[in-house]
């Protein structure tokens, strides 16, 4: 806009119809008439002192008017008669308006001639489409046979309608982004000391060279963004430079930390038009794509950088003029919450206006003990009774064993030290036989259906199967330990052998050395050494490949060490029962209670055993289509055998002869219920799944066009697949969804697993009870017209019986990964939810963590992309989903919040598949929303 006056006003919108040539007079009601064409001109003073103009529309000269200064009321009093009533201007009564009287006329009389020089051609009209974009609707034609001036005239008047009004919410929200510097303390003093200290470290003779310039102000995983900044930087000075001293990073820091989003703006521009000439070419919109791209990781995006581009400039340049300016991009960038609507169909789509707020209220400290206290009761009676059941039989049995042992007599030689460890070898026989039930997967399946399932937490076997271990290791160390430092020793050394100890260890006093090597020694020493092996190779370091040992100890870590160090105890079992039978001091057959404790728990386990090696060979299973995706995933769909059910959030066992004739290993099962096929996608996580991966890579081929993954088999692959056994199912905590009116799943990069199942086998119980619901209900209604034919004075006879309804109302799925390619891991089951979901029962939000925040400079491009390409196409760029990823992590805290809010009083399963760390936030979350009012969340979780 020329000529701007003294006092800047925001014009919100015009109108301006064809064929309107405007006079340049100097004022419509002080020139002639005759010759001259004349416009009326709408305004609205609004009361934050903005200017709207409302139209522009040619009039006939007797309908021209003029402003009274003087005039109250605000009256427009008319020149001459005319055949219609002219538009008022709206007055203030207050004195501001009659300030500005003479402005207004001057600044009306000044857009009246910017139209009369702009305005010489017939211009198309434009349509205001989702309030961000206007179209041409019609080819113009220039009267001076110019169509680039047209073009210029369409985006002068456009831009005259993008000036948006600031203080709008969205626009605001908007104003906030933009960001170059993510951390909070960006502004403040802290951030700037730190720059300081690393600008110390870094600089050369006093100087700050450009290539370390990322590092200096904390970008060092954006080198390349960091690098144009600087460069954008140094232009704006009218210089190329390749090094700043300490106050010129001031300069820059200040810039880009600077709290003004026009400043922000202008540097992001700056970085995209590099030869300065206030223009962004469609080149330089593909570079900037691919510079945020390479940022946020996103390969993918690189490569379609030129279609994303073109999609930008076709939204931004409809006149085609082959570039865009600043004002067209920040159009583009206040507008990002209409741009993000159609995300709302899948995102939240409406907001309770109660909220749950009971419990907020302040607390004295006895009182919110006592609620905590209650609280940590309710969401832990189970693990408590069972584990103080436990304990209470240890101390039980280790009490018995102390007090019997005191009778002896060799209590008068061997002392305490003989009683600590008999009480610790009793409850060593407890353990040795409990420790096997929780890995019975069979029978804890089958227990956790049953009402034991509500008194018994089923889902913590592997954690009480744990518990039990450490248990025994501080039973061997006590039994061990008091034996061969203490009992032994004293036995030896006594001289009171012959009267308390002869008859049980025979006529002769023995040395140290043939008590080690008797029996009872040499199994018991064998039995610490194999199980300080295999307990050892269980850690989680160990287990987990956390510790690094040189070859060839580095055979000793990872899953296939921890597992074939585990049939130890095979030998220990064995060696336990020898040792339980030859004893010192116990001479009757039936007080030696070793193999009474083992008996039930070894058979039951053994039969466990046998019953998933017939099983297995029972299940016979086909592979229908193998596929490897980026991220290192494997997926397996096989035939599903007749006899195979199971519910969703179950898993069940793999073993691939190929790799290993003796391995099996878990896996969730990614298939629902309903389907004909078996699935399971692997993620290569240790030595096994690497192999496995290597075997099926060796099998597959590169895929055929529309075919997803990077390497493909199916049944007409001319190359044989490997042959793969299976065993299960097997319970988890997930296949218990059905007990929820709200579910919460989460799952952290592979841990999806289990809740794909569960999305789709929820998808399809609701429309199934949907159909069942409207063949019902026409039942009724042809049932009703029925009876009202033949006898209307007849009772309403009763409708048929509906199944009870589905107690899960809701589904909200977040699925959280750092690595773009995970999206193609279950890229069909979202698209076929997102399709068949009609009454938007699901939501699912994609994120990933590998992209900055929403509104960090480095990302906000990518948003832009993203929302335009979902609203031409329907597509999202990231994921290839109709799912919109949202950036960076959830905040989960206001996840909670929107659900309290949305299911007041509901309880509400959290389910969490995924690494341990994010568990403790979700469960503490749990917690804390629990105390507040009448919304239950009631958490789970499974580590993988």
């Amino acid at each position: 806009m020329r000529g701007l006056p003294k006092h800047e006003r925001r014009w919100a919108s015009d109108t301006v119809p064809e064929k309107s040539v405007v006079s340049t007079g100097t004022s419509p009601g002080t020139e002639s008439t005759s010759a001259e064409e004349f416009v009326e001109v709408t305004l609205d003073l609004q009361a934050d002192d903005t200017i709207v103009l409302r139209s522009v529309e040619p009039v006939e000269p007797s309908a021209v008017f003029s402003i009274e200064d003087g005039a109250s009321a605000g009256t427009a009093t008319p020149t001459t008669s005319a055949s219609r009533s002219p538009s008022s201007i709206r007055r203030s009564s207050s004195n501001k308006f009659r300030q500005f009287s003479q402005e207004l006329k001057a600044e009306a009389v000044a857009k009246a001639r910017q139209f009369s020089q702009e305005l010489k051609a017939e211009l198309r009209r434009f349509s205001w489409s989702h309030g961000h974009a206007s179209r041409v609707l019609s080819a113009s034609t220039s009267l001076n046979g110019g169509g680039v001036e047209s073009a210029l005239a369409a985006r002068a008047l456009r831009r005259q309608r993008a000036q948006l009004d600031r203080t709008r919410s969205g626009a605001h929200k908007a104003l906030r982004g933009l960001r170059f510097i993510s951390n909070s303390k960006t502004n403040g003093v802290d951030a700037w000391n730190g720059v300081q200290a690393n600008f110390e470290k870094l600089a050369k003779d006093g100087f700050l060279y450009r290539v370390d310039f990322a590092q200096c102000i904390g970008m060092k995983d954006s080198k390349e963004f960091a690098l144009e900044l600087f460069d954008a930087l140094g232009r704006r000075r009218r210089l190329k430079v390749e090094k700043i001293s300490r106050d010129e990073l001031y300069e820059f820091w200040s810039q880009i930390t600077d709290q003004s989003f026009d400043s922000r703006l202008q540097i992001f521009f700056d970085m995209v038009d590099k030869n300065e000439d206030g223009r962004m070419t469609e080149v330089e919109v593909k570079e900037i794509i691919m510079l945020s791209a390479s940022a946020n990781k996103l390969s993918r995006l690189k490569e379609q950088a030129e279609e994303y581009a073109a999609l930008i400039m076709e939204e931004l340049d409809p006149e085609r003029l082959g570039y865009i300016e600043l004002w067209q991009l920040e159009t583009l960038l206040l507008q990002r919450d209409t741009y993000l609507s159609y995300s709302q169909a899948l995102s939240y789509t409406s907001q309770a206006l109660s909220q749950n707020l009971q419990g907020l209220r302040r607390r004295g400290p006895i009182r919110r003990m006592g609620r905590e206290l209650l609280y940590y009761l309710q969401e832990n009676w189970r693990r408590i009774w069972v584990l103080t059941l436990w304990v209470a039989i240890m101390i039980g049995l280790f009490t018995w064993k102390f007090f019997q042992y005191k009778q002896k007599s060799a209590f008068k030689v061997m002392g305490y030290c003989l009683l600590t460890a008999k009480g610790a070898a009793e409850t060593l026989k407890f353990n040795m036989a409990l420790v096997l039930l929780p890995v019975c997967r069979n029978t804890i399946t089958w227990l956790r259906s049953t009402k034991l399932g509500y008194m018994v937490p089923f889902d913590d076997n592997i954690n009480f199967h744990k518990t039990i271990a450490a248990a025994i290791v501080i039973g061997v160390i006590l039994h061990a330990g008091n034996h061969l430092a203490c009992d032994f020793p004293r036995l030896v050394n006594t001289s009171q052998y012959d009267k308390y100890l002869s008859h049980d260890f025979g006529s002769h006093q023995p040395k140290y050395i043939d008590l080690v090597k008797g029996p009872e020694g040499v199994t018991g020493i064998l039995m610490v050494i194999c199980m300080a092996i295999a307990f050892t190779l269980a850690t989680r370091w160990f287990r987990r490949s956390l510790i690094k040992l040189p070859r060839p100890f580095d055979r000793l870590t990872g899953f296939n060490a921890f597992w074939y160090s585990h049939h130890l105890f095979v030998i220990v079992y064995i060696l336990l029962i020898i040792h339980g039978t030859f004893l010192y001091l116990v001479h009757r057959w039936y007080t030696k209670t070793t193999w009474m404790y083992l008996a039930v728990p070894v058979l039951l386990y053994a039969g466990e055993r046998a019953l998933r090696f017939f099983r297995s060979g029972f299940y016979t299973v086909r592979l229908l289509k193998v596929a490897i995706y980026p991220g290192n995933v494997l997926t397996l769909q096989m035939s599903k055998p007749n006899q195979f059910r199971y519910k969703s959030g179950q898993y069940m066992f793999v073993q691939c002869p190929a790799v290993s004739p003796f391995e099996w290993h878990p896996f969730s099962i990614t298939s629902s219920p309903g389907d004909d096929y078996l699935s399971v996608h692997i993620r290569q996580l240790g030595d096994w799944t690497q192999e496995l991966k290597r075997v099926f890579s060796e099998a597959c081929e590169r895929p055929v066009a529309g075919k997803s993954g990077l390497l493909r088999a199916d049944e007409t692959t001319k190359t044989s697949l490997p042959k793969l056994l299976i065993d299960g199912p097997y319970g988890a905590p997930a296949q218990d969804y059905r007990k929820y009116d709200v579910l919460l799943l989460v799952g952290l990069g592979i841990g999806a697993t289990p809740f794909i199942s569960i999305l789709k086998d929820l998808l399809n119980n609701i429309v199934r009870m949907e159909e069942q619901a409207d063949s019902a209900s026409d039942f009724s209604r042809t049932s009703d017209l029925s009876t009202v034919g033949n006898d209307s004075t007849t009772p309403n006879r009763v409708s048929p019986r509906r199944k009870k309804p589905l107690r899960t109302t809701n589904a909200y799925f977040y699925w959280v990964t750092r690595e773009q390619g995970s999206f193609d891991w279950f890229k069909g089951v979202l698209n076929e939810v997102a399709d068949l979901d009609q009454r938007r029962v699901i939501e699912m939000h994609n994120y990933l963590t590998s992209v900055y925040e929403e509104g960090d400079a480095r990302s906000t491009l990518i948003t832009m992309v993203q929302a335009l390409n979902h609203a031409k196409n329907g597509v999202d760029i990231v994921s290839g989903t109709r799912v919109r990823t949202h950036f960076a992590r959830p905040n989960w805290k206001k996840v909670f919040s929107k659900l309290c809010s949305k299911h007041c009083n509901a309880t509400i399963g959290v389910f969490y598949c995924g690494a341990p760390v994010l568990a403790k936030e979700l469960s503490k979350l749990c917690y804390e929303f629990n105390q507040k009012g009448g919304t239950k969340f009631d958490f789970h979780k499974e580590h993988f």
